[in-house]
């Protein structure tokens, strides 16, 4: 996978204090994804982590990924909502 096509997917954390967590990956940096969830990790203050220890689950809302790819605003109600839709029909 390279850079691009990663950013605006969900992704699942595998490792760290956040294991099972889902994120969106809002850019890739080197061998590091930056993920935000909307209410912890702010896409203000996005978390890094190494993507040996993420699992791509799926690919993020186009209008969302859409403002990524572009680089404009996109809000932590927006990140929270695209995650809720996707954990809603995801089986726990």
């Amino acid at each position: 996978m390279d850079e691009t096509s990663m950013t605006t997917d969900i992704a699942l954390s595998l490792a760290g204090r956040d294991k099972g967590k889902t994120f969106l990956v809002i850019g890739v940096d080197g061998g590091r994804a930056l993920l935000a969830d909307g209410k912890l990790r702010r896409i203000e203050h996005p978390k890094s982590k190494s993507l040996k220890h993420l699992r791509f689950l799926a690919h993020g809302n186009l209008q969302t990924a859409q403002k990524i790819r572009e680089g404009t605003i996109v809000s932590n109600r927006e990140i929270r909502r695209v995650l809720a839709v996707f954990n809603a029909g995801r089986p726990q």
